[in-house]
């Protein structure tokens, strides 16, 4: 056990002014190039004809396998096994023993006793760590995101995303035929440019589409491959600028902070992460502010996540998370904010005196794990976690979970972006002032096409 251990750190300083005031900053997508043409046009491909997702650098991968790698994943998973194995997909959550959220990822099933996690990180250290000292005849095998390594990038696995309206006339061209049937969350292999591809049918803002992965040294043959095929349908590379603000139309809540820090059950576990894991060194920001680092902690329920609660299965958190679901508090929503309210807050850059915080575009997410407090009438009811611009609809959005009795779409709420002083101070972030913007609740999925396929899946 290395001294230089999250536990050790936090006993030195309050996980909230440790997070509040890390020098990270927003969640990076690394070596993809920012923008391929624009991000306007970037993004309105994926609702009007095409894009191409290299998601090939910016999550880690860990391969689990073994006899018991099943066993281990269903004890740590709040979802059901049954089931479950070579050739399915599924998002994997992971909650602590007091039912709130470590994180989700997408989990693979590869062969037999063969699985593959993709995500941030968090969830691989949970899975790893009772990996190696619960006793699971199982093994586990990195390969981290590009921005854990050091020097050269190099990973095993490229992994693309065709989604879009035109996606399946793509896919027809570069296959040569016919698309083979594959259900939902599904996989099927394929042969492109003469390599074998697997592929998870997949779909994001309701519109069709695959994920499609292999071995890295065939990443740019099967890259070139359907570039050239979906020339004639509109397709376009997806920069990093775009890809983080997709979620916004989908709906998914790509950031709950790993509820980690305080259960006395993970002490052990704080005392393996190390002091510069992903969960020591992330940064927390936003106007929502608690000394409590458990106010930022999130429930399945808080997420959307209800219906994968399976009680079919022994798991971490399954006894609290018994009674949480017999009366969750808050709904998932998407937040329309006031274009008026955004517009003047975006106009005080041209002020010498005081200024709101800067809105980045697409996406103006500026922390690891951003936390934005939603108000009614002076009373906090929520937090919204995940904040851009959809050039689609025209509207700065926000992805928000808020009590339930105010979360029925058409409701107007206060938004406040920027943070106030004190609550945290990093070179990031430059000095502003708080602003509260109003805004109109609405469905998540924000987009209807994205809400008719999430009703049909």
């Amino acid at each position: 056990m290395s001294e230089q251990n999250l536990e050790t750190l936090l006993q030195k300083i309050s996980p909230v002014k440790l997070l509040r005031n890390s020098a990270i900053g927003p969640y990076v997508y690394p070596v993809v190039a920012s923008e391929y043409t624009n991000w306007r046009d970037e993004q309105r491909a994926w609702q009007k004809t095409c894009v191409l997702f290299n998601q090939s650098y910016h999550m880690t991968d860990m391969y689990v396998e073994g006899p018991d790698a099943l066993k281990l994943l269903s004890d740590l998973g709040i979802n059901t096994f049954k089931n479950f194995g070579p050739n399915k997909a599924k998002q994997f959550v992971a909650c602590n023993p007091e039912g709130y959220v470590i994180g989700d990822v997408i989990l693979f099933g590869l062969e037999p006793n063969v699985f593959n996690l993709v995500g941030r990180p968090s969830v691989h250290n949970w899975v790893q760590y009772n990996c190696e000292t619960g006793g699971y005849n199982a093994k586990v095998t990195r390969d981290e995101r590009a921005a854990a390594q050091k020097g050269p990038v190099v990973r095993k696995t490229y992994r693309y995303q065709v989604q879009g309206p035109n996606a399946l006339k793509v896919m027809e061209k570069v296959l040569g035929g016919s698309v083979p049937e594959v259900k939902f969350f599904q996989m099927a292999v394929f042969t492109i440019a003469g390599k074998p591809v697997r592929a998870l049918r997949h779909g994001m803002v309701g519109q069709p589409g695959f994920e499609l992965f292999g071995p890295a040294a065939d990443g740019d043959a099967v890259k070139d491959a359907i570039v050239a095929a979906g020339e004639e349908f509109g397709l376009r590379l997806c920069g990093a600028r775009a890809y983080s603000s997709n979620t916004l139309e989908s709906g998914w809540i790509p950031s709950p902070l790993p509820a980690i820090y305080t259960s006395p059950k993970l002490k052990a576990f704080r005392e393996w992460l190390p002091a510069n894991s992903y969960e020591g060194i992330g940064s927390l920001g936003g106007s929502f502010y608690s000394e409590n680092i458990e106010d930022y902690y999130l429930t399945p329920y808080d997420l959307g996540y209800g219906s994968m609660v399976k009680f079919d299965h022994d798991f971490v958190g399954r006894e609290a998370l018994e009674k949480i679901s017999k009366s969750p508090r808050r709904t998932k929503v998407t937040l329309a904010l006031n274009s008026a309210d955004v517009m003047k807050a975006m106009g005080t850059i041209f002020d010498k005196g005081d200024r709101a915080k800067f809105f980045e575009f697409p996406s103006a997410v500026y922390s690891t794990w951003p936390y934005d407090k939603v108000t009614k009438n002076g009373k906090t009811i929520g937090v919204s976690t995940w904040i851009g611009y959809s050039s689609n609809e025209g509207k700065m959005l926000t992805l928000a979970m808020l009590e339930n009795e105010h979360a029925q779409a058409g409701n107007e709420v206060t938004f406040t972006w920027g943070q106030q002083p004190g609550t945290g101070s990093r070179a990031t972030v430059e000095s502003h002032v708080p602003v509260d913007i109003g805004a109109t609740v609405a469905p998540v999925p924000y987009v209807e096409v994205a809400r008719e396929a999430y009703r049909s899946t």
